[in-house]
């Protein structure tokens, strides 16, 4: 399991174990995620650890891109004068290649010639995400990985945990771990989940990052993705989102708010998506084209941006559940996926894990202990009894109420 270091504090990521692991055979590894997450700090603590240090390119930098004008395969001199690894492969690092036009047959013809010899890592965030998903030129040549913000477990360096048959037994798991977490959940909820932030440690500098994080996506990424000619008005939609944080989304309204049409207004909180500032969870249905119409919810990655203490206990609940879920299908361990539940009376459960297409595990959050209400069990019993969990801010709660219903401290839950 790797180990990022930031100052004094150990952070360890396990997209690590994930991503380089020799079960995803021959195939580039793609590693995503919203920016300052560490992405090209993990790729290149790898390769130094692995004696790979030098076949790092970042092609922000003028001399990497000369050179390959000059060479097409100018890195392959530097690949053969360092050391194979036992199974005869090196590893190299391809850092923000996207930036560069026709970046994709590049890549192709990187892997094309070179697979044999060597294992490749690319990492990126908006761009490379959004052009991995418009073309087909890399189609079987490549896997990807998503990085979130650091989350409970990493910070306590705990494992990953490996999602049982059943969702009781990962809950069961943690009712025989009689650990709580709550000084690195009290700085995470504070601080974020961003690295930078997160190991500074004071409000001071948070503010001035919250604010340059912004400005660079919109000038930076979001103008050379998009076609918006108004960045700014993105602006304006970011600034209504917080108080929205736990609700259906209406598109409707923040256009009237904003002064645009509906469509305009889709493309904008589609570009806060694909530049990683957001991420929009569904509403289940079993006929999945209407849960697709229906009002998603949407959250921020930095949960810190949400507005009222319940607003951001729920968003850094959302995205543990995406890490989470986004982790083990990464692993190739199944396909989840992470909805909301709305019943016909218009009463909603915060939270739904499918596997496999499946209700899996139930979830609502609350800041405090409390009952559990009865549209969550009549919930929980319309999709066949899977377990229903109530996480809580308020530590050193653990509770089995009935049988398949639970109550547990976020601090012990996700540590």
């Amino acid at each position: 399991m790797a180990k990022e270091y930031h100052g004094t504090m150990t952070i360890v990521r396990h997209i690590e174990a994930i991503a380089f692991s020799p079960d995803f055979g021959r195939q580039m590894r793609f590693i995503a995620g919203p920016r300052q997450t560490g992405k090209t700090t993990i790729a290149k603590s790898f390769l130094q650890q692995n004696g790979f240090g030098s076949l790092y390119y970042n092609w922000d930098n003028r001399r990497v891109r000369d050179d390959y004008r000059r060479d097409n395969h100018f890195f392959a001199a530097d690949m053969f004068n360092v050391p194979a690894g036992a199974d005869g492969k090196r590893w190299i690092g391809m850092d923000e290649i996207h930036k560069y036009p026709d970046w994709k047959n590049i890549l192709k013809d990187f892997f094309d010639s070179y697979h044999e010899d060597a294992f490749f890592v690319v990492t990126g965030s908006a761009r490379l995400d959004m052009m991995r998903r418009s073309g087909d030129s890399l189609a079987g040549r490549y896997l990807n990985f998503r990085l979130s913000p650091v989350v409970l477990r990493e910070l306590a360096a705990t494992r990953l945990p490996a999602p049982p048959a059943r969702a009781d037994d990962l809950i069961n798991d943690k009712l025989q771990r009689p650990t709580y977490r709550a000084e690195e959940l009290a700085t995470l909820l504070r601080f974020s989940g961003f690295p930078e932030p997160l190991v500074n440690g004071t409000e001071r500098f948070q503010r001035r990052w919250k604010d340059a994080y912004i400005d660079t996506l919109l000038h930076e990424d979001l103008r050379e993705i998009t076609q918006i000619k108004n960045l700014e008005k993105t602006i304006d939609l970011m600034f209504l989102l917080p108080e929205r944080v736990s609700s259906p989304l209406s598109i409707n309204a923040l256009a009237g708010d904003i002064g645009c049409s509906f469509a305009t207004a889709a493309n904008y909180l589609a570009a806060l998506e694909l530049g990683y500032l957001i991420f929009r969870v569904k509403p289940f249905h079993r006929k999945i084209a209407r849960s697709i119409r229906k009002e998603q919810k949407a959250y921020f990655y930095d949960w810190t941006r949400a507005a009222g203490k319940a607003a951001i206990f729920e968003n850094y609940v959302a995205v543990e559940l995406k890490s989470l879920t986004d982790a083990w299908v990464d692993s190739g361990l199944g396909n989840f996926e992470l909805f909301y539940l709305r019943n016909r009376d218009g009463k909603e459960t915060d939270f739904l894990i499918c596997r496999n297409a499946a209700p899996w595990l139930l979830v609502e959050v609350k800041l405090s202990r409390s009952s559990i209400d009865s549209h969550h069990k009549k919930n929980q019993q319309q999709l066949g009894g899977i377990p229903l969990i109530q996480i809580v801010r308020e530590e050193g709660i653990t509770e089995k109420k009935e049988t398949g219903i639970y109550q547990m401290s976020a601090s012990r839950f996700f540590a």
